[in-house]
């Protein structure tokens, strides 16, 4: 028994040898896989360094192909954001930006720091940054459709939403999604139709939009009652409709008042801004590349501008974002803004008209002073903000330069970039005598044979739709209240100012 009992002791203690030696050999080879992750890990850390370098772009965040869905980007983003806004408020929420002026006041508000608009910002020196990025970082760095072609608008639409860089697959993904939203009920052809031939094509356009509203995913969530927590989410299907839909809207309004009504029918085997151009009737892989640039450059201009500024205070009262981009667009609408770029054309084929396709720089001159004499202004020169040239103006003269260095509108833009800001100088009158965006626009459009002026404001509005939906989305995400800013009469200034004199 004692024999028996032993091998029973001597069997337990193997047993529990063997045991412990696969446990041991279970945490080391643990150890091991723990390792080789943490390698891994660093290796990447240094690969991401390496492209926050690139090209000057210190934060730029790179991302696996596999996450391909928008919307699951922005679920995992809108939590750290929400906290991030919350901290801002409860720490620093009374620290003074600035002084207002009475100027500001008079000047309409002109330069008072006043809003939250996380999309863009626009720095008077430099131009326009998108989520921190310049446009020639966008163009080097956002996916193309062709090899060293200008950046497809979905990657930049990507870029607002999210503030990363998106993958070629990524953009791929959100242009079928997009094309997968793009149909638009009869009922808002029928709207149009219902308007004069003769409207303005901006008074067509906006009345698209309206009859999308009806459509709205944001007005029937919430009627239905739901958390504030969950604005965003409607928000975010009615926002990607609308840009979906908008060239289809936008291109049957073309169609109707310049082309005899005869449409044109989507191809969604083409990216976005392609199919926009496509819809219109011109299918110029040029053309295409222009649309690409166009659009993209259009977005955002910050949140002061009068469209997106329309936008936010429309949708801070939790209109819908069709009611919210509807207002933008009648905003855009006038010739202080939009409209703009279809002035600028028009005046430079006045100069033609009067002087001659061959005019010399001191014909252009006098036309020049002649122009500013009537009482007018130089369309597509200075900016309420920009004090320099405007980058997005650059991009079109390099595109130009590329593609049509020939055409002899191109050729006078070029000369009026060389003779009006030292005459807008000289008058002294003038913070920025440099061209903005609206100065080369309409000669892009018009050699490429898109020539109807009246028409480019639509264009502009097609594109702002990406930037104003972007920041709306985030409106709600972020929980951003009503605004309500405090208005004062002369009568009010004038006392004011007495105390402070006295």
């Amino acid at each position: 028994m004692a024999f028996f009992r032993g091998l029973t002791a001597v069997s337990r203690l193997r047993s529990r040898v063997v045991r412990r030696s696969v446990i041991l050999h279970a945490y080391f080879l643990a150890m091991r896989l723990h390792l080789c992750a943490l390698k891994i890990f660093v290796a990447l850390c240094c690969q991401a360094q390496e492209a926050t370098t690139l090209g000057g772009v210190r934060w730029l965040q790179m991302q696996s192909a596999s996450d391909l869905d928008l919307k699951s980007q922005l679920q995992e983003l809108i939590p750290e954001q929400q906290d991030r806004l919350k901290k801002l408020k409860s720490e620093h929420g009374k620290v003074q930006l600035g002084n207002i002026t009475v100027d500001m006041v008079l000047g309409g508000m002109r330069g008072m720091t006043g809003m939250l608009w996380e999309t863009s910002l626009l720095d008077p020196e430099e131009g326009i940054r998108f989520r921190g990025l310049s446009i020639p970082e966008c163009q080097k760095v956002l996916p193309t459709a062709v090899k060293d072609g200008e950046p497809l608008p979905e990657g930049l639409l990507w870029l607002l939403l999210t503030g990363k860089v998106p993958t070629k697959e990524q953009v791929d993904d959100l242009s079928k999604e997009l094309a997968s939203r793009s149909s638009v009920p009869g009922h808002v052809y029928k709207a149009i139709d219902a308007l004069p031939v003769t409207a303005h094509p901006m008074t067509q356009f906006t009345t698209g939009v309206m009859a999308l509203q009806v459509e709205s995913e944001f007005q029937k969530a919430y009627d239905k009652g739901m958390s504030k927590s969950k604005f965003w989410e409607p928000t975010y299907e009615d926002c990607l409709n609308l840009i979906a839909r908008l060239p289809a809207v936008a291109s049957y309004v073309y169609r109707r008042i310049f082309k005899e009504g005869k449409t044109i029918a989507a191809d969604n085997a083409l990216d976005y801004a392609a199919n926009f151009s496509h819809m219109l009737g011109f299918d110029d892989p040029k053309m295409l590349e222009l649309m690409r640039l166009y659009v993209t450059i259009h977005t955002d201009h910050e949140g002061g501008n009068v469209s997106a500024h329309t936008g936010h205070l429309v949708g801070s009262a939790l209109s819908d974002p069709y009611l919210s981009f509807a207002a933008a667009l009648n905003g855009l609408a006038g010739p202080l803004h939009g409209l703009a770029n279809q002035e600028v054309l028009l005046w430079i084929k006045s100069v033609i008209g009067e002087t001659g396709s061959d005019v010399t720089t001191d014909q252009l001159k006098e036309y020049v002073w002649k122009t500013l004499k009537s009482g007018k202004v130089v369309p597509g020169f200075g900016h309420g903000v920009l004090r320099k040239t405007d980058p997005r103006y650059t991009c079109q003269r390099e595109f130009a330069l590329k593609y049509l260095p020939e055409d002899p509108l191109f050729q006078l833009v070029s000369k009026l970039y060389e003779v009006v800001p030292p005459i807008l100088t000289e008058l002294g009158k003038v913070k920025n005598p440099w061209p903005n965006v609206d100065a080369h626009s309409g000669v892009l459009l018009n050699h490429f044979g898109l020539s109807e002026a009246r028409y480019y404001t639509v264009l502009f509005g097609v594109s702002r739709s990406i930037g104003i939906g972007s920041q709306l989305i985030w409106d709600r995400a972020l929980g951003l209240p009503l605004e309500r800013p405090k208005s004062v009469t002369m009568e009010w200034l004038e006392n004011h100012c007495k105390k402070v004199a006295a």
